[in-house]
């Protein structure tokens, strides 16, 4: 099955597992919650969606990468223990507690959450000393004579042995007592992924070309040669930060992350197409309204791969634009929140503004905490928050801070609510921006191409976007609904909505 489908049969799994009975205890009994085993060729996303899951659920995460212990580390050291059976002493041997269940406890500890996943990547790839502590772990839960804690869901990743030569097969016994998926790369469901990553446009548009290269990993004359979507991930991680440096992408960066050499000289050579598109066709001044006929003409006269890119340069701006509306939304929501219990504790104490808006930042911080403790938020949810815990901190301490040159008065309340207007203002301005280059494109695609299929790509293209459905379900656009009704099915556009609502639902918890 493909990496989404792997998603939601692990969320379904674990939420039958966490379910509970009106006595409070879980509905299926441990001893029958199957680990999980999750099985495909490397740099799918197998980890990737373990932590999407986890932050979705509402539940902590421990990972490891099993290759990297010992067996000393899983199990725990040995030491002798004085034990009497029959009034007899006898020397025993125990065992200190093994490093990954101790790690358990200390998620818990920190993230304040009682229910999690373990996961443990590459289990199949162990050395021969600790292949039977993995038997065990996945047969019975332990690693050594330490259990893992009830509530916490075993889920495990190993890779077929055709990509690696150190996998151990698992036998009849253990894969008796575990629940497999097996998964497979699958480009369109990356895709989906990869816009609300912010995948780099020239990635994202070389990729819708030429699918065939998103995943390639195979064994030549002259070795291995490989092609991953982690590797796309990391390589648009890179070119990201090396364009607002100025440092040029060559070829020889790219290799270094598609370890595929003509798949990277061939990217490499659409990169600088894709820049150069940019600058010929001008697709700033598209998002920005400043149409020009003669650029309309041209590229509508252009080969598809080039007009197909233009579109990418279009969903690339807009992707930008539209991630940054998102944050400053949830950016003011926090902000808006913390300042209504400041002004809210102050009423009925009477304070000093500066230390309710203390007690407002210490508790949202120690949530902050415990909910990256429990690797459950990420993203712009992550950067909005702390954002607006600075915020807050700072705004109380400009105008309230009850000193003699700022005392604490209704014209201290007053310049709070002036600077969270400035605040609200400027995510207005973002929110007008957005809408602005979303119409702009609508325009410049249909005066160029008309209800052709340029028009269809760009309405699909918007459709799998996170950012960009997020946002005109929150805005609008009538453009997009008129078009969406009669090219898309009702069943899909259905399936988006609920995506995109469930996603937002889970990151409010």
């Amino acid at each position: 099955m493909n990496i989404r489908k792997a998603k939601d049969e692990i969320r379904n799994s674990i939420k039958a597992y966490l379910t509970k009975n009106p006595q409070g205890e879980y509905a299926i009994p441990v001893v029958r919650q199957r680990p999980i085993l999750l099985m495909g060729p490397p740099g799918i996303g197998k980890t990737a969606i373990m932590e999407q899951v986890a932050e979705e659920c509402n539940i902590a995460l421990v990972s490891y990468t099993i290759t990297h212990h010992t067996r000393q580390s899983a199990v725990g050291l040995p030491y002798i223990e004085k034990m009497y059976y029959n009034k007899e002493s006898y020397s025993v041997t125990q065992y200190t507690l093994s490093e990954i269940i101790a790690s358990v406890y200390d998620k818990i500890s920190k993230s304040n959450l009682s229910e999690g996943i373990l996961f443990i990547d590459e289990i199949n790839c162990v050395s021969e000393t600790l292949a039977p502590t993995m038997l065990q772990f996945l047969q019975c839960k332990t690693f050594g004579n330490h259990r893992v804690p009830e509530g916490w869901i075993i889920v495990a990743a190993g890779n077929p042995p055709e990509y690696n030569k150190s996998v151990r097969e698992f036998d009849i016994v253990t894969l008796d007592r575990v629940k497999r998926i097996d998964v497979e790369p699958d480009y369109e469901v990356w895709k989906e992924y990869a816009y609300k990553s912010k995948i780099h446009g020239s990635i994202m548009s070389y990729l819708e070309l030429k699918k065939d290269r998103f995943y390639d990993v195979r064994t030549t004359m002259d070795g291995k040669i490989f092609v991953t979507a982690r590797g796309w991930e990391d390589l648009s991680v890179i070119i990201t930060a090396y364009e607002k440096l100025g440092i040029k992408v060559d070829y020889e960066l790219i290799l270094e992350y598609i370890q595929h050499p003509s798949i990277a000289m061939d990217f490499a050579n659409y990169y600088d197409l894709y820049n150069k598109y940019r600058a010929d066709y001008r697709i700033d001044d598209i998002l920005k309204g400043r149409l020009s006929y003669d650029v309309c003409d041209r590229i509508k006269a252009a080969p598809f791969d080039e007009r197909y890119s233009i579109i990418a340069h279009l969903m690339s701006g807009l992707t930008a634009v539209f991630a940054e509306a998102d944050l400053q939304t949830r950016y003011v929501s926090n902000i808006f929140d913390m300042l209504k219990e400041t002004m809210e504790i102050y009423e009925k104490s009477c304070e000093n503004i500066r230390t309710d808006a203390n007690k407002v930042t210490d508790d949202a911080r120690e949530r902050l905490r415990r909910k990256i403790a429990a690797n459950a938020i990420s993203g712009n949810a992550l950067t909005a928050m702390q954002g607006a815990i600075r915020y807050v901190d700072d705004v109380a301490l400009r105008f309230g801070a009850g000193s003699e040159h700022n005392p604490v008065t209704e014209e201290a309340f007053a310049g709070i609510k002036k600077d969270f207007e400035r605040v609200k203002n400027e995510r207005e301005e973002v929110l007008k921006n957005a809408s602005e280059y979303l119409s702009n494109s609508f325009d410049f695609i249909l005066k160029t191409f008309g209800e052709e299929q340029e028009l269809i790509m760009f309405i699909t293209e918007l459709s799998i976007n996170y950012y960009a459905v997020s946002f005109i379900n929150d805005e609008g656009c009538d453009t997009y609904t008129y078009y969406a009704s009669r090219f898309l099915t009702g069943d899909r556009q259905r399936e988006i909505m609920e995506d995109i609502r469930a996603v937002r639902e889970n990151e409010s918890l």
